[in-house]
């Protein structure tokens, strides 16, 4: 018989609490144990009934979503998914805040019943539940030393053109400390692929570009990529260089079940860049770019996976590495100092 996976929802309106609910359980798979309206409850809930996975808002009386998660992954570590109501760039910033404190992820609540979009919104809202309740969470990682595959230093390589990351869940807190530990005069530009719940990924730029050390884009079709920036594949698109390096956004079909796929940015990275490139695969559910970053490897670039121990979801990285991709195996701190030391002058891109 499958374990029901036991879910504690957290939001202060009744209406809503009331609403979610109703889609959560109606996943035979799914639980609801209990529920509270502010972070106080929420603290005193998970404490007596210990639940798989809690659900919580950001908006709340007494004491908030942030606080709340904050002395939770204190106390008694528990995975959290953020549920809110709006997909702007003040709120997605907040949501950041809360998985900076340990969430493990960002849904929107689903639209009404009557809305087109309803079953997608209430599925991608279980699906996201049931997945986190596997995931493992601590109190807050120590800080660990630097884990390399060479036993050299990492010298700068005058012939670096190009960094391309891809993540998915666990990956917005990684990638800011990633992009926030950069040297302002980075002097080549940096892709990434980062899964994320549609019509997030705005706010989440704009969180990130207020946060790192460069500036950081919502990638448009045709863009010349610039030394020293960051651009972000948008919702629903492929998103890959194209020999003339500019970013080309496609329609094409997604892979692994994922578009934007990491898978199909590496690709292409691997086919204008080759040697001349470094790719970091992230924190993340599934396999999406793991073979694409051995490509990369057998081409000569430069490849980097995060560190099990700092991972959210290590299943990405975990493929990559029984692949054989990985030149490097970091946390992320490491991974910007890596990147920084690799690329600490320029070279074809900006001669």
């Amino acid at each position: 018989m499958t374990k029901k996976i036991n879910v504690l929802v957290v939001e202060d309106s009744q209406v809503e609490r009331e609403f979610l609910i109703h889609i959560l359980c109606s996943d035979p798979e799914i639980v609801v144990i209990g529920a509270a309206s502010d972070g106080e409850e929420a603290i005193a809930a998970t404490k007596r009934l210990s639940p798989d996975v809690i659900t919580m808002d950001i908006h709340m009386p007494r004491m908030d979503g942030y606080e709340a998660t904050r002395r939770i992954m204190e106390i008694q570590p528990t995975p959290i998914v953020i549920v809110t109501g709006s997909a702007g760039v003040k709120e997605v910033s907040k949501a950041m805040r809360i998985i900076e404190a340990g969430a493990v992820a960002v849904e929107q609540k689903p639209r009404g019943i009557g809305h087109q979009d309803y079953l997608d919104d209430t599925s991608r809202l279980i699906q996201t539940v049931k997945l986190m309740s596997g995931v493992k969470v601590v109190r807050r990682r120590p800080r660990r030393e630097f884990v390399r595959h060479f036993e050299e230093k990492p010298g700068a390589c005058s012939e670096i053109e190009l960094v391309a990351m891809g993540a998915s869940t666990g990956g917005p807190p990684v990638l800011q400390t990633i992009l926030s530990n950069l040297p302002k005069n980075y002097p080549v530009p940096v892709l990434i692929v980062q899964h994320m719940s549609p019509s997030f990924i705005e706010g989440f730029v704009e969180w990130l570009d207020q946060t790192s050390s460069i500036p950081v884009h919502v990638a448009s079709h045709g863009t010349q990529i610039i030394p020293g920036h960051a651009y972000l594949a948008p919702d629903g698109f492929q998103m890959k260089l194209d020999c003339d390096k500019r970013i080309y956004l496609t329609g094409d079909e997604p892979v692994n079940g994922l578009r934007p796929s990491v898978s199909y940015l590496f690709l292409s990275i691997a086919e204008v860049c080759g040697k001349n490139a470094v790719a970091v695969l992230l924190t993340g559910m599934g396999k999406d770019g793991a073979k694409e970053l051995k490509l990369l490897k057998e081409k000569g670039a430069i490849t980097i996976v995060q560190d099990k121990e700092s991972c959210v979801v290590d299943s990405m990285p975990i493929e990559a590495i029984n692949l054989g991709a990985a030149m490097y195996v970091l946390p992320p701190e490491k991974i910007a100092t890596v990147l920084s030391s690799l690329v600490d002058r320029v070279g074809k891109w900006g001669d």
